[in-house]
């Protein structure tokens, strides 16, 4: 029975694509989920593999053809005879060369057989739409080394967001075939993962490695590193610096692999005792070390940059301030914080006021709440609002959805495990698309003043600020009040400058008198 070979299913925002290249023809024979054909469209070119093995007997969509989504692009049908035969004198030839091979070789291959089970492909997670590509930041295990189900493999770093990929079983990396810093697509392969396959002690020299070498001892503690004896003897080989390899075993053990790549590299080389008097009489009048260190801007932080340029260059934008009198609210938390911490199990914040009094702004000011789609206007009958978050990689700004309907708590509570995730890295793509407004608080890093920029498609955004005493007049008297700065960078071309300025009092009048959240008015 023939098999067909579709076209991927292509996102909303691809109509159709052309058929690019067919790297086999009919009559070829062809393994699961080997690449058969690619498909280029207006953003990416997708990749076509086998469903099934056998051999290619149909193409019905030529190169060049315009195809839609899963258009069937060929057949694959049972594997023919002459590829059965070929097959199996290709096996038997390798057959002879497993016998004809060292001993080393077939041990590893034994041992492999006996405690290999069932082997999966290691995809990398399917990416959405507004996500094309993704980058390997990190492999937690090495081929070889014991897992578990669904423990963490390796990381992924997209610009919005870092994303797991975790173990399909008990077992061990078989293969690693995406290395850390590679480009990787949507659901591509990463690694070939074997179930039942590794043990503890993989992380360890196998005895095969210890008889490669000359040296049969035990680890040995060198300052704070842990050296294996394969390592050890290519440290003292090479005159290493210990302390500047970076140990990937167990523990942070140093492994021959490490040793390795500090060889290839050259980071742990020791200053030559000769030439540091030579350096110090060429350039006398420098004192102490000059270091510079270059590293790649994260996809994350390059994204946050494009977009805050692009937002710039397109938006209509201006900047709104006011000022808020915060003692209403310091009273009101002052007094009520001790209990709200006893009933709700958090701390009773700023944020939640400020959430609860710009949701019942964007109400008023329906046009703060909308969003421009090229040339159409969205209102939304809704109040998401984003909460930026700074954490090391750059700034993420997850969403509180309906706020309207969100008691103080619920917001207290959400934005304290926005935070806590978004600085392990652990926030959902999903937690980060939509929002109808954004809040950011510079204040918490001693901002008095700030002009944000807005989030597309978003037409506005909150800035909040430092709270500062000052004298201010208060019914003909001087008194000193916490004050607060506030800001509203609004797109002019949706958002009018009395609109823009009228939501902007209307929060400031809502948390002066708190009074006003609770009696809608």
């Amino acid at each position: 029975m023939a098999t067909e070979i579709k076209a991927p299913t292509f996102p909303e925002s691809v109509a159709e694509g052309t058929v690019a290249t067919w790297h086999k023809k009919p009559g070829d024979s062809v393994e699961r989920d080997e690449l058969i054909v690619e498909i280029e469209t207006d953003k990416v070119v997708l990749e076509v593999v086998a469903p099934e093995a056998g051999t290619l007997t149909d193409v019905m969509a030529e190169e060049g053809d315009t195809v839609e989504s899963e258009q069937v692009l060929g057949k694959i049908g049972e594997a023919s005879a002459s590829g059965d035969s070929a097959k199996k004198e290709e096996s038997s030839s390798d057959d002879a060369e497993k016998k004809s091979g060292d001993q080393k070789d077939t041990k590893q291959e034994e041992k492999s057989s006996s405690g290999g089970g069932k082997q999966h492909d290691v995809k990398a997670p399917s990416f959405p739409e507004s996500i094309q590509e993704g980058t390997v930041a990190t492999w937690h295990r090495k081929v070889g080394e014991a897992v578990k189900r669904d423990e963490v493999l390796a990381d992924i770093e997209t610009d919005k967001v870092v994303l797991e990929v975790v173990a399909p079983a008990d077992g061990a990396l078989q293969e690693i075939k995406a290395e850390e810093g590679s480009q990787v697509e949507s659901e591509a392969i990463l690694a070939t993962f074997v179930e039942g396959g590794g043990s503890d002690e993989a992380s360890a020299p196998s005895a095969d490695d210890k008889s490669g070498s000359d040296d049969d001892g035990a680890d040995e503690k060198v300052g704070d590193k842990i050296l294996a004896p394969a390592a050890r003897k290519m440290v003292a080989e090479h005159d290493l610096d210990v302390s500047k390899i970076e140990g990937t075993g167990k523990g942070g053990r140093i492994l021959k692999e490490d040793v390795q790549k500090a060889v290839k590299e050259g980071s742990a080389k020791k200053a030559a005792k000769s030439s540091a008097p030579a350096k110090a009489a060429a350039a006398p009048a420098v004192e102490g070390e000059r270091a510079e260190k270059r590293v790649p801007m994260s996809r994350l932080r390059q994204t946050i940059a494009k977009r805050l340029v692009q937002a710039q260059q397109t938006a209509a934008m201006l900047t709104t301030y006011n000022e808020v009198d915060m003692g209403a609210v310091m009273s009101l938390r002052a007094q009520y914080k001790d209990t709200f911490l006893k009933a709700h199990d958090t701390k009773l914040g700023f944020m939640g006021f400020f959430v609860k009094a710009a949701s019942e702004a964007l109400k008023r000011f329906p046009d703060v709440n909308a969003s421009i789609d090229g040339t159409d206007i969205v209102y939304h009958g809704y109040q998401d609002i984003g909460v930026a978050v700074s954490t090391d990689r750059g700034l993420v700004v997850p969403v509180l959805r309906d706020t309207d309907n969100m008691k103080i708590a619920d917001v207290e509570k959400t934005i304290v495990d926005f935070g806590k995730r978004a600085r392990d890295g652990k926030l959902g793509i999903d937690e980060m698309q939509g929002g109808t407004f954004t809040i950011t608080n510079g204040g918490i890093f001693g901002s008095l003043m700030s002009t944000p920029i807005i989030n597309p498609p978003q037409t506005a955004i909150l800035g909040m600020h430092k709270i500062q005493e000052r004298p201010m007049a208060v019914n003909g008297k001087v008194e000193i009040r916490p004050m607060m700065y506030l800001a509203l960078s609004y797109d002019h071309r949706m958002i009018d400058g009395k609109d823009a300025v009228q939501f902007l009092v209307t929060i400031k009048e809502l948390l002066e008198d708190p009074a006003r959240l609770l009696l809608d008015v």
